[in-house]
């Protein structure tokens, strides 16, 4: 193959670009702890963000007239404090007969992203999105083709899932009103290069009600590309999640082309990691 001919160099990126407009800080993007914190810096009782965790996660209430534990003439400057809208709905479409349902969110600087919620006759799932976009760049792939846009907050990941948790509740899919129960990061995006928000989110999401959702840690899948040092991270946090490993090809050469990171951590050290985790 002459100079011409050989192909051009496939660049990986694991750092987000710079954004010059962070997201709101949310509750979502705090430990409880850290949410008690929040709370006082804010000049108020520590157990005001008890009580606004309780809605958010407890109730899957977004609208803070119904948080009747609160003054009423403080609801609304609490809930633009603690849980600012993050995700606006653009548009959903809708197939197997509506048990199906892709929804593009705009986020807060105009970015868009994409979850799927799905039921099945035995428990119902959503798809979510850690990334806009994705620095993988698998040739099969058009988010990867896309290029990373920038990581989500953990707010941003967790509103996906809340708003999918309250689409169930409230019979929005047909067959009546369900419980979430199944969480898959599988959507734009590769979780473990936004790894502090998606760990944050995990805990969110598996945490006891009013902390979290309380969702077993079984029920929540978390892929990769193959991400060796994620994988490794993900193992130490001591929550059984489950690993799914997006290997396409069994052998070096042919991971090469199809999923690039393999130049970084080869098939052996990707299907090490994974064995050591289970």
């Amino acid at each position: 193959m002459s100079r011409l001919e050989q192909p051009a160099e496939i660049t990986l990126v694991f750092d987000e670009p710079v954004q010059r407009k962070k997201a709101p800080r949310h509750i979502a993007d705090f430990s409880p702890e850290e949410r008690r914190e929040l709370a006082k810096e804010l000049g108020l009782p520590a157990f005001r963000a008890n009580q606004v965790a309780a809605h958010y996660f407890g109730h899957l209430s977004d609208d803070p007239q119904t948080w009747s534990d609160i003054p009423a003439d403080m609801r609304t400057t609490f809930a633009e404090l603690f849980t600012p809208k993050l995700i606006e709905l653009v548009r959903s479409i809708t197939c197997n007969n509506g048990m199906t349902r892709k929804d593009l969110w705009r986020l807060h600087d105009g970015v868009l992203v994409e979850s799927v919620l799905m039921r099945y006759t035995d428990r119902t799932t959503v798809c979510i999105s850690s990334q806009a976009g994705c620095g993988m760049n698998c040739p099969f792939c058009a988010t990867g083709q896309a290029g990373l846009t920038r990581n989500l907050t953990a707010g941003e990941i967790t509103e996906q899932i809340v708003a999918s948790a309250r689409a169930c509740a409230s019979g929005e899919l047909p067959g009546g009103p369900t419980r979430l129960s199944n969480i898959v990061f599988m959507g734009m995006g590769e979780p473990m290069a936004n790894y502090n928000a998606v760990m944050r989110t995990l805990r969110n999401v598996t945490d006891p009600s009013p902390d979290g959702l309380g969702i077993s840690a079984r029920s929540v899948t978390v892929s990769t590309v193959g991400l060796v040092n994620g994988i490794e991270k993900l193992a130490n946090e001591g929550l059984p999640f489950t690993l799914a490993v997006s290997l396409h090809a069994p052998d070096d050469d042919l991971r090469d082309t199809l999923v690039p990171i393999n130049t970084r951590w080869k098939v052996k050290e990707v299907l090490a990691a994974a064995d050591a985790y289970a």
